[in-house]
């Protein structure tokens, strides 16, 4: 999960986050309304906190232009503003929830679990490819009715690879996805994780790579021929992770 905070007070601000990231959820920080729509324009987002009171558009213009632009991104608001009219205001301008400073992290995070439940009740809970079952919401994984113990990140990369059901996600966009902006895009972290995650899942490697291109869950018994690698030596640009 990648999320947009919207929030002018910095240590909040930094405490969401980092708060975020102990839970495997990706998180960026806009302290203005023309922030956000900058990294709106540029990202994608499964969710956005958004405080109503903030400089530049206003917290109600920043949701007005989500709702507009039709990604469905669920708006959870986050304000100072507890009066029923304040909170009536803010569904009417599309937001999906409402939580009311101060709060507690942990009451955040369940909250932001419950809307990518309901943005994602069209997919099924569980999938499986190649002989792994990821079940995102229990945030468990099994190969061949094994169960594999993952680190966050290792289970947030492999769930945006069995997302793409065989097809190659590049180390760019597993940097977007299940890192955050704040990646550096020249470091090994994508290369280091796929490679670690490879050796938890065990052989014969079910992560194939393309070289240059990215990676990919192995479906086909001959994958690795017509130039795509199983493990080995990576190579290309895939390894820029």
């Amino acid at each position: 999960m990648r999320v947009l905070i919207v929030e002018d007070e910095p240590y909040l601000a930094e405490a969401v986050r980092d708060g975020l990231r102990l839970e495997a959820i990706a998180a960026d920080i806009a302290g203005d309304g023309d922030s956000a729509l900058e990294l709106l324009g540029v990202n994608s987002y499964d969710l956005a906190i958004l405080d109503r009171d903030i400089p530049g558009p206003s917290g109600d213009e920043v949701a007005r232009h989500i709702v507009a632009s039709g990604s469905g991104i669920p708006i959870l608001m986050l304000t100072a503003a507890d009066r029923i009219d304040d909170k009536a205001s803010g569904f009417g301008l599309g937001a999906d929830d409402y939580l009311t400073k101060p709060f507690e992290l942990r009451e955040l995070v369940l909250r932001l679990r419950a809307l990518d439940r309901r943005r994602a009740h069209h997919r099924p809970p569980v999938r499986e490819i190649a002989g792994l079952r990821l079940d995102p919401f229990r945030r468990e994984v099994h190969r061949d009715g094994r169960y594999v113990a993952l680190t966050r990140k290792q289970f947030a990369v492999l769930e945006v690879l069995v997302a793409a059901e065989g097809g190659v996600v590049s180390a760019e966009e597993l940097l977007e996805r299940a890192w955050d902006e704040n990646a550096d895009p020249f470091t090994n972290a994508v290369r280091i994780t796929v490679s670690a995650l490879r050796k938890r899942l065990g052989e014969p490697w079910v992560i194939a790579t393309a070289p240059g291109v990215g990676y990919r869950i192995d479906t086909a018994a001959d994958a690795g021929r017509g130039g795509v690698e199983r493990g080995g030596v990576e190579r290309g640009g895939a390894d820029r992770g």
